[in-house]
């Protein structure tokens, strides 16, 4: 085998059928299939289930998907590595993040960055955070943005001060009777949209005032959120990053009190494996924008 046996092969299991990997690789679909072939023969198993117009991986195919993966990470991160040695700040930046952190941060970070860097590219996964730290341990992407506390002695990491959770509404549906805030007990009865990640830490804030939450939906998109509200289900519960995608419309954001409730974002990166020279000016710029000072970095 070789590796671009090892591309085809991932390029066939992401999109689901063989046409789709062609147009992406911009091959033919018979060499697909002779790639995939070969690899099988080369292996000495079948990694596809025949019969099935969409791709279907047997047990072995779904093992040989998850090396490949790790295979590929690694690879492309040395070259990448190698680009940056050679020529400065090119090559592509992989960077595994959560909705909640990942669409308040990158969009102005990324724009900003690529003012000054253009040659460099990125590649986005985006997980719940066990996933997002499976992607870093493999070396598949090269940053974290998470919501959980990394290890010391594994990564090493700039966490954000303390960012308040907001209650996102309708402008023209106020809730408290306060301009900028709003006190839990005020939203006894009221439809939530809840984030997972504060579901349970709601559910028993509000249960100490003497409510239970009427939570209509529980999600894991920030997107998501914002749309439900829009669309007259509730309000919903996000951090303070989230006033960069509701200014200028129908939405209004107040900060949650008595109790307040915070959350924190932490960027995070191997501590022992050398830092491609366009990841670290990307860390550098975030400290810039966000982290005043960087903590434990």
């Amino acid at each position: 085998m070789d590796i671009k046996d090892l591309r085809a092969f991932y390029a066939v299991v992401e999109e689901g059928n063989i046409s789709h990997a062609a147009m992406r690789l911009n091959v033919t679909q018979s060499v697909i299939s002779r790639q995939m072939k070969r690899l099988e023969e080369s292996l000495g198993v079948r990694l596809f289930e025949r019969g099935n117009r969409q791709i279907r991986l047997t047990d072995a195919g779904r093992a040989f998907h998850l090396r490949t993966e790790n295979i590929l990470g690694l690879l492309d991160g040395a070259i990448d590595e190698l680009q940056n040695i050679e020529g400065g700040a090119a090559g592509t930046i992989k960077i595994g993040t959560i909705t909640t952190s990942g669409a308040f941060i990158l969009p102005r970070l990324i724009a900003k960055f690529n003012e000054q860097f253009p040659n460099v590219k990125f590649e986005l996964w985006e997980a719940d955070g066990s996933r997002i730290f499976e992607l870093l341990d493999s070396r598949i992407i090269d940053i974290a943005i998470t919501r959980t506390q990394a290890a010391d002695d594994i990564y090493a990491s700039i966490v954000l001060s303390g960012e308040p959770l907001m209650i996102i509404m309708r402008s023209v549906a106020p809730i408290g009777d306060a301009n900028e805030t709003v006190r839990l007990a005020e939203l006894k009865d009221t439809p939530l949209i809840v984030p997972l990640r504060w579901q349970s830490a709601l559910i028993d804030s509000c249960r100490r005032l003497g409510f239970n939450p009427n939570i209509v939906c529980v999600t894991r998109s920030s997107i998501m959120d914002l749309l439900f509200v829009r669309q007259k289900m509730g309000v919903a519960i996000l951090p303070a990053f989230a006033l960069d995608m509701t200014s200028g419309d129908d939405l209004i954001a107040k900060r949650l009190i008595e109790p307040e409730m915070t959350t924190h974002t932490v960027v995070s990166w191997l501590k022992n494996q050398p830092l491609p020279l366009n990841c670290r000016h990307f860390i550098d710029m975030f400290r810039e924008m966000f982290a005043t000072p960087p903590v434990n970095s």
